[in-house]
């Protein structure tokens, strides 16, 4: 009787243990080939030309930050008003929530901002450090030695899919590349596609879609290397993930009805013996 139950649990281990293996043989090796970032050349140092350098303007619903300066301070708190005032604002990081940002200055959808005493300026088109120089031509008539700093306030880029670290991320010097926004997601997944990732890109009425190799060095000539405001950056699984999934969940309800019957098997076999 002893030896039987003895017998009949170490058979039911072996049972289980079998599948959990098979279970877990079904995912796909990964190939370094397919993981290995911009891939070129074998030589230990080489170097290529620069084909471009992205340069960020100043678009509609852009929000700006606008500091003036100048030798009178009492003057200077008219113009930096929206700059010290605040207002909540959802909060894109990982922990969630909300954070205080600066109200600034809203591009309106004809690319003006409205300044105290100055009115109306447009500043659409223009890179903030030019949108600056405009800025403080105009206070030469208020301010006595101005300056100013211009700062755009909400860009901000999305990454989603097969990244560790998922969200929406404000970018505080308005220039970043694409593997600099992964990083910031924390890279792809072990199942992240690193051969076809998606660029969704969304300027002057037209929405364009992109597909990138980040295994190749053709990465760095692309026009979606450095990424513009409010652009989404889509890393879709790989299909040995897909596949390996659709596996699991067809082979746990079997696992399940393997281990359930040999525990009404065991069940039975005791009370015969009894």
């Amino acid at each position: 009787m002893k030896n039987m139950r003895t017998s009949f649990i170490r058979y039911s281990v072996f049972i289980v243990l079998f599948y959990i293996a098979v279970w877990g043989g079904t995912s796909s090796c990964v190939s370094p080939k397919s993981i290995v970032y911009f891939q070129g050349d074998t030589l230990r140092n080489s170097s290529q030309k620069v084909t471009q350098n992205y340069v960020p303007t100043i678009q509609s619903n852009d929000l700006l930050s606008v500091v003036v300066g100048s030798l009178n301070a009492e003057a200077n708190e008219m113009f930096n008003t929206a700059n010290s005032a605040t207002t909540a604002s959802t909060n894109y990081s990982s922990n969630g929530g909300t954070r205080m940002q600066p109200l600034g200055y809203l591009v309106n959808a004809d690319g003006f901002i409205e300044i105290p005493l100055i009115g109306k300026v447009k500043i659409k088109g223009l890179t903030t450090t030019t949108a600056a120089d405009t800025i403080r031509l105009r206070l030469l008539n208020y301010l006595k030695e101005p300056s100013v700093m211009v700062r755009n306030l909400n860009f901000k880029v999305s990454v989603l899919g097969e990244v560790k670290l998922p969200a929406v991320y404000v970018i505080p010097d308005e220039k970043i590349t694409l593997p600099e926004v992964l990083s910031l997601a924390g890279d792809l997944t072990i199942y992240g596609n690193r051969s076809n990732v998606m660029i969704i890109r969304e300027e002057n009425g037209i929405r364009e879609y992109a597909r990138l190799d980040l295994t190749s060095r053709e990465l760095f000539n692309s026009p979606y290397y450095y990424l513009h405001k409010n652009d989404v950056i889509y890393v879709e699984p790989v299909k040995s993930k897909m596949l390996d999934t659709d596996s699991r969940v067809r082979t746990v309800p079997l696992i399940a009805t393997i281990v359930g019957g040999i525990s009404t098997l065991g069940i039975l076999i005791i009370n015969i013996t009894k």
